[in-house]
Parts: structure tokens; sequence; C-alpha cells
């Protein structure tokens, strides 16, 4: 796998570079650099980040930070079996729950939302933080979804958090979850204010949110940065643009003819006053 030069091992978190002492130094460096190169691509590309994973695996498969994050690469690619196997592993290596939401998703994704379920009534529960178990709560919901028990989706995410004044990213993920568990079982109204208060939280668009408000509203919404919208504009303005010098040749042209029709009148007419002056003259 192609890793730039501007890729250093050093980039890597402390934590992770510590349980990689361990190895021979240049070997502890290429593991280093490929899991930087997961963390720079998994979000843009994951399928690429999968990659990235398998290389730091097959060199150093028992640090629990090198099957952590291949763990984490295989559940953005969807291989939620790999995840699941990673992610385990991971857990039986630092004994932390961490990423017991993700192990229960991989649940859902490999078709089986009654064991995610258990895993959201589970004693590890106790162990995450707020964020990890609002996204768990999400994942419930999912789950109630998948069993199409649509009301009982809604219930499992109507919690106080909604209301919360925090600026974590969890607000408006809890609220767009919330939003269109109520959409699913037509409370249209509720479901426009609740992706409305998503929009509010979600500063940097992850959601969508916005969006459903449009489409609940009614509206189109435009990408600004969609090259196809924008090349739509601008064809648009060409047409425009091309009506209005049709229009202003048609002006001109009409405009000639009047001007010459102004001529042919004002000659006309001193014509008929040489002839007056002659009759009088005469």
């Amino acid at each position: 796998m192609f890793i730039p030069e501007d890729v250093q091992a050093e980039e890597l978190g402390a934590e992770a570079r510590q349980e990689l002492r361990g190895l021979p130094k240049t070997l502890a460096d290429e593991v280093a650099r490929n899991l930087v190169m997961i963390g720079r691509t998994v979000d843009e590309d994951p399928e690429l980040a999968y990659k990235y994973a398998k290389v730091a695996l097959r060199l150093a498969s028992r640090v629990a930070a090198v099957r952590e994050a291949a763990g984490i690469a295989a559940y953005m690619a969807g291989a939620y079996a790999e995840a699941l196997s990673e992610l385990r592993a991971a857990r039986r290596m630092t004994g932390s729950s961490e990423h017991w939401a993700v192990m229960a998703d991989c649940e859902r994704g490999l078709g089986r939302p009654e064991r995610a379920l258990q895993m959201a009534g589970a004693d590890e529960v106790k162990e995450l933080d707020k964020a990890a178990q609002i996204e768990l709560r999400i994942v419930a919901a999912g789950a109630r979804r998948d069993l199409d028990q649509l009301d009982a989706a809604v219930v499992t995410l109507q919690v106080p958090e909604l209301n919360s004044a925090s600026t974590n990213p969890w607000v408006a993920r809890l609220r767009f979850a919330y939003a269109d568990a109520l959409a699913a079982v037509g409370r249209d109204d509720e479901a426009r204010d609740w992706f409305g208060r998503a929009a509010e939280a979600d500063t940097t668009g992850e959601t969508g949110a916005a969006e459903r408000v449009a489409e609940l509203d009614g509206l189109d919404f435009t990408d600004a940065l969609d090259p196809d919208a924008e090349d739509d504009d601008e064809d648009e303005v060409d047409v425009d643009i091309e009506d209005s010098a049709a229009e202003a040749v048609e002006f001109e042209d009409g405009a000639e003819d009047e001007d010459e029709a102004e001529v042919a009148a004002e000659i006309d007419s001193d014509d008929d006053d040489d002839a007056v002056v002659g009759d009088v003259k005469d």
C-alpha cells in the first residue's frame, strides 16, 4: 500500500505509539504510518482505510490499537463480521467496552437486531460515557425499527438528553434519530420540529437535518457544492444571455426601422413645406 512521504509515525496518538514500543523501531514506524493513513482516509474512503488496516494487522495483530483501528475501518466499510471480530479482540486485550455501541450496530448490520437489543441492556452499558450511551440508544432504536416496532423506536429515544444544551455531536445525532423515528410513524409536524432542532445543533451538517426540513417543507434543496447543479445554473444564465442578446438585436433593428421612418417622414414634410412656399411665392 502506497503511503505518502509526508505521513510520519509521530502523527499517531501518544497512547497508540506507546502500544507499539514493544515492536522493533522500523516495524513500529511502518505500523504507525499505516494507522495514520487509516485515520486520514476512513471518513472519505473507508474501503481504502480498511486496506491499510489489513496491512497493519498483518504486521502487528497482537497490538490492541491495531485491532481497534481495523475494527472501526471494517465497520465504516460495511464489513460487519470482520469489524465485530476485531473489536471483540481489542476488548479482550484492553478490557474496555468503549466500542460497545459499534459492536451492537454490527449485529444489526449482520441481520441480528435482537442481539443488538440484548447488548443495549447489558451491564457493559454502565461503563460507557454519555456519548457512547446515546449512540447505543440510537442503535437500539434502529434495531426496533428493523423488527418493525416503530412506536417502540420512538419511545426508546424519548430521553431528557433531547433537550440538552451541550454542543457535543451526539446531541444532533440523537435529535435527528428521534425526528426520523417520528417521521416513520407519520408524526410529520413533530418530526419537522425535531429535524429543525437537530439542524440547529448540527454545526457541521453531518446529519443532513437541514435537507430533511426542506423536504418536509416541500422545498428543493440544492447543494451549492454540487457541480451538476452549478452547470445547470450556468446553462440557465447562458440561455438568459442569449435571449437578452436576441432581444437587443431585435430592439436595435426595430429602432433603426423607426429612425429611418422618422427621417423619411421629415423629408416628406420638408418637401411639402417647400411646395407650399413655392405656391405662395407664385
